[in-house]
This record gives structure tokens, C-alpha cells and sequence, in this order.
């Protein structure tokens, strides 16, 4: 209920999600673009809601792990040198990276600092209190804590589908160049650091289900064509996710706000 009152309340951001789902959609019709961008603000809600009692949630009960996917992850993550994981806003994204942890596996994200500083400290707990360390980017040691946990064999998820202001590749999304961020691509190819996607989506009323697949990484002598190759290839899986589940992806973002 409260995304859909912010359907209707804040008009801003919902022309602009109507501009995106007819950039990213133009086949389809105005009254399909308006119910998924209507259902897009109601996924969010519906997110908040659940993260407000996230300590309730049954982790193993409310959130799957698709067929291999798990596996896929451990198998990476035995061989010892770290595991990028790059993802997006689909969903409810929180979820996935404790679904993860609650495995045992180490887990940190890397994100920027929410505007509201109330905000950030309450990720910050919620995500403390199921064992995934926050790097905040920008903050004095974040760079060294991400090599460090990566070269300890650790997780760390990178959502890389908003146009933010940070060193970047333009790659293909959804036929348009979309900034997007080249950090998380070249800490893979740095050091060695396997890569996969990983996303989740609703498959029942506040039952979720993680999908991983492993991203193969470019070879070459060229790290930087490396690093763009594997970021497009990243993007291209996430446009792929999002074909899937356009009522889950956050459409009032301005993802093609700059331009080569």
C-alpha cells in the first residue's frame, strides 16, 4: 500500500518511471507500462515492509536458493579467491545478501551511504545482525577492507545497475549506454577474484528465491577492455533478470541520465 500511495503522490518520479519502462519497452502499451511501474513502487513498499521485520523473517523459509545456485557459490567460493558478486535492484535485493550469509558464508557489501543517515544506520544494523559486514563507499579504509576480504576468500556483493557518481564503463542497457559503475569488474580482474550474478525475485507473497550463476571472465592482455567486457556482460544478465521481472526493478531511477 505505501508504494502504490507513492505511485500516485510523488508525480516526479512516476513520469520518469513511465519514460524508462517506454525507453526499455517501446513495444509495449501505455496501459502495461503504468501497471508495471505502478507494481514497481508497490515491490518497494512491500520491501520496506519486510526489512522493518526483518529479524521475524525465516530466512530458509521465506527465501529459496534455486537449483545449483548454491552450490555454484560454494564451489567458487572453496577455491579461495574471493567471490565478486554482482547484482542489482530487483526484488527485494536486502534479502539476497542475508539469504547468502545465512549459509555461512562471509559476506560484505559494498554501497554508498543513504541520504538519511537514520537510514543507513538501520541497513547497517539489520545487515550486522545476520553476519554481512557494510563497506560504505568513500569511507577512510573501505578500499583496503574490500582487498582484504576478497583476498581472505570472502563474498562481496556489488549492485552496479545505477548511474552514480564513480569511475565507470558506458555498456549496453537495454539497447541505450548506461553508466555503469567499473570497480567491482576490476577488483576481478586485479586479483583473480571469481565473478557471478546473483538476483532475487518473488515467486509468492513474501516468498523469494535467489538465482546464481557464474560470470565467466574475459581473458587478455588488456585490463581495462577486460574490465568493460566483463561490466557488459554483467549489465546484459541484469537487463536479462529484468525482462523477467520488470514489476520488481526500480524503473524511477535515472539510469540513463548521462550519456557518452
Amino acid at each position: 500500500m505505501l508504494g502504490v500511495l507513492a505511485w500516485y503522490a510523488i508525480p516526479r518520479h512516476r513520469r520518469l518511471a513511465l519514460r524508462h519502462l517506454a525507453m526499455a519497452f517501446p513495444e509495449k502499451s501505455e496501459d502495461w507500462r503504468r501497471r508495471v511501474g505502478r507494481a514497481s513502487f508497490a515491490n518497494l513498499g512491500r520491501s520496506a515492509l519486510e526489512l522493518s521485520v526483518a529479524r521475524r523473517i525465516d530466512l530458509l523459509g521465506s527465501v529459496t536458493m534455486a537449483e545449483g545456485s548454491l552450490a555454484t557459490l560454494r564451489a567458487l567460493h572453496a577455491e579461495g579467491h574471493g567471490v565478486l558478486a554482482f547484482s542489482c535492484h530487483l526484488g527485494n535485493w536486502e534479502l539476497l545478501a542475508r539469504r547468502v550469509a545465512s549459509a555461512d558464508l562471509p559476506v560484505a557489501t559494498i554501497a554508498r551511504e543513504a541520504n538519511d543517515p537514520r537510514l543507513t544506520a538501520l541497513l547497517d544494523e539489520g545487515r550486522r545482525s545476520t553476519g554481512i559486514e557494510s563497506l560504505w563507499r568513500g569511507k577512510a579504509g573501505a578500499i583496503r577492507r574490500i582487498v582484504e576480504h576478497l583476498q581472505a576468500g570472502g563474498v562481496l556483493a556489488a549492485l552496479i545497475d545505477q548511474d552514480t557518481e564513480v569511475a565507470a564503463h558506458f555498456v549496453p542497457f537495454f539497447g541505450r549506454p548506461a553508466r555503469t559503475p567499473r570497480a567491482p569488474a576490476d577488483l576481478v580482474i586485479r586479483y583473480g577474484t571469481r565473478a557471478i550474478f546473483a538476483r532475487i525475485h518473488r515467486v509468492a507473497p513474501s516468498v523469494h528465491q535467489v538465482v546464481i550463476d557464474r560470470l565467466e571472465v574475459p581473458e587478455g592482455a588488456d585490463a581495462d577492455e577486460r574490465s568493460r567486457k566483463l561490466t557488459a556482460a554483467a549489465t546484459e544478465a541484469i537487463e536479462a533478470a529484468i525482462r523477467e521481472h520488470p514489476e520488481e526493478w526500480v524503473w524511477m531511477h535515472e539510469r540513463w541520465r548521462k550519456q557518452p
